[in-house]
C-alpha cells in the first residue's frame, strides 16, 4: 500500500442544491444534482491538487451509490475502502442556493453505517492526515468506530482533522455533541469551526478568544475559525493570533462547499509543510474559487500551479 496523504472518513452523499438562487427550500422549485458530504468534498479537492485521497464511507446499492462512485473515480480519488450496503439507501440532502450558510434537509440512511473493518491498522500507518466531521460523528455506528480509529491513528503518529459542522438537525441532544468533540479534542487534531458552527452548537455568540480558549482547553493546538466574508482567524496555543482578510470576488454564486474548498486547501498546504499562514493564503484562494462556482471547483483551472 502507498503512503495516503489524506484519509477523509464520513459521509458521501446526494447533495440537491436550490436552482433559485437566495431562496429558502419552502420557496426553491427545482434542485440540480451533486455530489456531496464534506469528507467526500475535501477528499475530491485533495485528489485534484496532486494528493494521494482515500474516502472511508458508506453508500447504498443503488443509482445514486453508483453515481458517486463515477464521480470520484472521475477525480482520482480511492474508493477502495467504501462499502456498499443492500439495507439502506444512499443518503440525500436538499440545500437552498445562497450567499451565506444554506438551509438543508437531510435524509439520512447509509451514511452512518461505517464499519470498523473499513479502517485498518495498516491503513492508519500510511496515513497523514486523518480527517472527519461533526456531521460523520453524529450518528452510529459511524461514531464510535471513528472516534475508536482516530485514537487508533493519533497512537501511530498520524495526524488528525475535524470540520466542526455541527448542526442540532444530526444530533440527538447538544450535550452528546459537546462529548463527543471533547473526545475527539483529546487527540490533539487541526480544527476548523466557523461562527456559525460555534452559535449552534453554544447556543450563544461567544467572542472569538472565548472560543479559542475553548479548544485549547482541550489540549488542542490549532484552531481555525472561518469568519465568511470577514476572513479567517488562526490561534495556535499561546502563539499570537494569525488574522487574514477574505479574498474580495465580484459575485457569490454558491456558499456550499466553500468551506470544505478552504479547508481542502489548509490541509493540502500542511502536507506540503507551508508556515502556517500560507497555509490560510492558499485555503483563502481555493474558498474564493468555490464561491464562484456553483457545485463542486470547476475542471478547467489548474488550480494547483495557481496556488504555489
Amino acid at each position: 500500500m502507498e503512503d495516503i496523504d489524506i484519509l477523509c472518513v464520513g459521509e458521501v452523499l446526494i447533495d440537491f442544491i436550490g436552482h433559485q438562487a437566495g431562496e429558502l427550500i419552502n420557496s426553491t422549485k427545482d434542485y440540480h444534482r451533486y455530489l456531496g458530504g464534506s469528507p467526500a468534498n475535501v477528499a475530491m479537492n485533495s485528489s485534484r491538487l496532486g494528493l494521494n485521497a482515500v474516502l472511508v464511507s458508506t453508500i447504498g446499492r443503488d443509482g445514486f451509490g453508483e453515481y458517486i462512485f463515477d464521480r470520484l473515480k472521475g477525480v482520482g480519488v480511492n474508493t477502495e475502502f467504501i462499502n456498499e450496503i443492500e439495507s439502506k439507501p444512499t443518503s440525500v440532502i436538499f440545500v437552498s442556493r445562497s450567499e451565506g450558510t444554506p438551509d438543508f434537509i437531510p435524509f439520512r440512511a447509509a451514511d452512518s453505517c461505517i464499519e470498523a473493518h473499513q479502517i485498518s491498522e495498516k491503513t492508519l500507518q500510511k496515513s497523514k492526515i486523518f480527517h472527519t466531521t461533526c456531521f460523520a460523528l453524529s450518528k452510529e455506528p459511524a461514531q464510535s468506530v471513528i472516534l475508536n480509529k482516530a485514537k487508533e491513528a493519533y497512537n501511530l503518529g498520524c495526524k488528525l482533522s475535524i470540520d466542526v459542522n455541527y448542526s442540532s438537525k444530526l444530533w440527538n441532544s447538544r450535550e452528546e455533541a459537546v462529548n463527543v468533540i471533547t473526545t475527539y479534542c483529546k487527540y490533539n487534531p487541526l480544527i476548523k469551526i466557523s461562527e456559525d458552527d460555534m452559535l449552534r452548537l453554544f447556543e450563544q455568540h461567544l467572542s472569538h478568544s472565548e472560543i479559542f480558549d475553548f479548544f485549547h482547553n482541550l489540549g488542542v493546538e490549532t484552531v481555525c475559525l472561518t469568519l465568511g466574508s470577514k476572513g479567517v482567524k488562526l490561534s495556535q496555543h499561546k502563539k499570537p493570533v494569525i488574522e487574514l482578510p477574505a479574498i474580495k470576488i465580484e459575485k457569490v454564486v454558491d456558499a456550499t462547499g466553500a468551506g470544505d474548498a478552504f479547508w481542502s486547501g489548509f490541509l493540502f498546504a500542511q502536507i506540503k509543510k507551508k508556515p502556517v499562514k500560507e497555509c490560510l493564503e492558499i485555503a483563502l484562494k481555493l474558498a474564493a474559487l468555490k464561491l464562484q462556482n456553483v457545485g463542486r471547483l470547476p475542471d478547467n483551472i489548474d488550480i494547483l500551479s495557481k496556488l504555489l
